[in-house]
C-alpha cells in the first residue's frame, strides 16, 4: 500500500479500539489518524482561528467517518469538506451502524464516496475494514495532493 494516511473520526471507545486493530492488521504502513468528534475533524482538516489546519491532511487517503458523531455531526463535516477545493476531492466513506434509508440517500446526496454498515461480528467487522483499507489505499486512484476536483475536471479540457 502507498503511504496515505487513514483517517477515522468514530467517537465510540469500543469502535475506535476495533477500527485501530482491524486497520492495523490491514495495513501495517499506512498511518491511521483517530479523531474523536466532527469538530475535532473539522479542525484538522481546515484549521481554526488559532491554529493552522494539520500538516497531515496532505498524506489522507480516505476519511471514514462516523455517521452520528458529538458536536458537529457526521453528514456536517461530509458537507464542508466538499464544500471546500482543497478537500473536495478526498475520499470519505460514511460509517454507521445504522441501516437507514434516508441516512443512505442523504450521506450520497452530500457527496460520500461509500456508506458502510458496521459488522456487529469482530472477525466479519475486521475483514470490513481491511477490504475498506486495501480498496481505497491501493486499488482506489487518488488525484495529486491538494488538487480538486473540480480543477480536476476542468483542467482536464472538459
Amino acid at each position: 500500500m502507498d503511504d496515505y494516511a487513514i483517517l477515522v473520526v468514530e467517537d465510540n471507545p469500543d469502535d475506535q479500539i476495533l477500527t485501530m486493530r482491524a486497520l492495523r492488521s490491514a495495513s501495517r504502513t499506512n498511518p491511521i489518524i483517530m479523531l474523536e468528534d466532527g469538530q475535532e475533524a473539522l479542525d484538522f482538516l481546515f484549521g481554526t482561528d488559532t491554529c493552522e489546519r494539520s500538516e497531515q491532511v496532505e498524506s489522507v487517503g480516505v476519511v471514514l467517518l462516523d455517521f452520528k458523531l458529538p458536536r458537529v455531526s457526521g453528514l456536517d463535516v461530509l458537507r464542508r469538506i466538499r464544500s471546500s477545493p482543497t478537500t473536495d476531492w478526498l475520499p470519505v466513506v460514511m460509517v454507521t451502524s445504522s441501516d437507514e434509508p434516508q441516512e443512505l440517500r442523504e450521506a450520497y446526496r452530500l457527496g460520500a464516496n461509500s456508506f458502510v454498515t458496521k459488522q456487529i461480528d469482530y472477525s466479519k467487522f475486521s475483514e470490513q475494514m481491511s477490504l475498506l483499507a486495501r480498496y481505497w489505499l491501493t486499488v482506489n486512484k487518488l488525484p495529486v495532493m491538494g488538487a480538486s476536483r473540480s480543477f480536476q475536471k476542468g483542467g482536464a479540457g472538459e
